[in-house]
């Protein structure tokens, strides 16, 4: 195996079993502490301890203007508008049924093409469809018959979509050109974000002795080392050098590991039509990824042998 390809699944496998623990430890951490100061520390934090890294390292984290600008406003999406509803929205629902809602980013990315004008495979466009079907499966009809769990399935979806938007957008964004200061620059743009949402929400005056409580402390000092600088530095730099179909392949994991840990440690039980539409999510996810790639991998003979150029970019 070359050592782009090692680099590359190595990667892959981080933000795989990583991120599909993170579920598992939001809805741990969630569990005594406020979701957005939970969620806007823990970026802060991490952005604080990979900047001293890079330091360390005698990188640079000085990088023009625009392009940190860029690099913030695009953590603004995938760590505010995303993962911090995931936060709020694990105060109400599953971490498995959290992580399945997520599993369907990458046919969301499919419906952004759709509009963005792009011309799509149709056995993409149709495992979409079976996919978004699925997850109809597992929103309904707990998320139109009201109550806690639809707010939070609704504010879960909401989340889904930022995420997918996001990683849609970012490969069209000018982001500096080390993922490590990208993903500081992101973890700042968002950490902040949610930070002033907690603040301004209140949730300043719900946090007391009982809030820090040995297990939501551990998730939460998880969430920050693992989930955001280890898996989100793993995931900015695969975005940057590996096609987008292939990146978003870790959606139909993740669910898959969450659901299993969700259900050896915290007892949890989806009924039976989310489960059927988790199979449903999974399925369309990973004929859409064996569709998208080998579409990607038409263009990438030429006759001297290198790669065209963007063919190993995002789709």
């Amino acid at each position: 195996m070359s050592r782009t390809r090692l680099e590359l699944w190595s990667a892959l496998a981080i933000v795989y079993v990583v991120w599909g623990s993170t579920y598992l430890g939001i809805k741990i951490a969630v569990r005594t502490l406020p979701p957005f100061l939970t969620a806007g520390t823990r970026f802060l934090a991490a952005a604080t301890i990979l900047a001293a890294v890079l330091a360390l390292l005698r990188r640079s984290l000085r990088v023009p203007r625009r392009e940190a600008l860029a690099a913030a406003g695009l953590g603004v999406v995938l760590l505010g508008c995303g993962v911090g509803m995931v936060h709020f929205a694990e105060t109400r629902i599953d971490s498995g049924v959290a992580a399945m809602i997520a599993g369907s980013v990458p046919l969301q990315i499919v419906l952004w093409r759709v509009l963005a004008g792009e011309r799509v495979p149709r056995p993409t466009m149709l495992a979409a469809a079976v996919g978004l079907a699925g997850l109809a499966l597992v929103v309904g009809p707990d998320g139109v018959s009201g109550g806690s769990v639809a707010v939070g399935l609704l504010v879960m979806l909401a989340a889904s979509l930022a995420w997918s938007r996001g990683s849609f957008v970012a490969r069209r964004l000018t982001l500096p050109a080390s993922p490590f200061v990208t993903t500081v620059y992101e973890m700042l743009g968002g950490g902040l974000v949610l930070l002033v949402v907690g603040l301004v929400a209140g949730e300043a005056g719900e946090l007391g002795a009982g809030s820090f409580q040995a297990g939501p402390v551990a998730a939460w000092v998880y969430l920050a080392v693992a989930g955001s600088v280890v898996g989100f530095s793993a995931y900015v730099w695969l975005l940057g050098n590996a096609p987008i179909s292939q990146v978003v392949t870790h959606q139909y994991v993740n669910p898959l590991v969450a659901v299993a840990l969700g259900a050896l440690i915290l007892d949890e039980r989806p009924g039976a039509a989310t489960l059927a539409g988790a199979v449903l999510i999974v399925g369309a996810v990973v004929v859409t990824a064996r569709s998208e790639g080998r579409a990607e991998r038409a263009p990438i003979a030429r006759p001297d042998g290198e790669l065209e150029e963007g063919a190993s970019r995002a789709a």
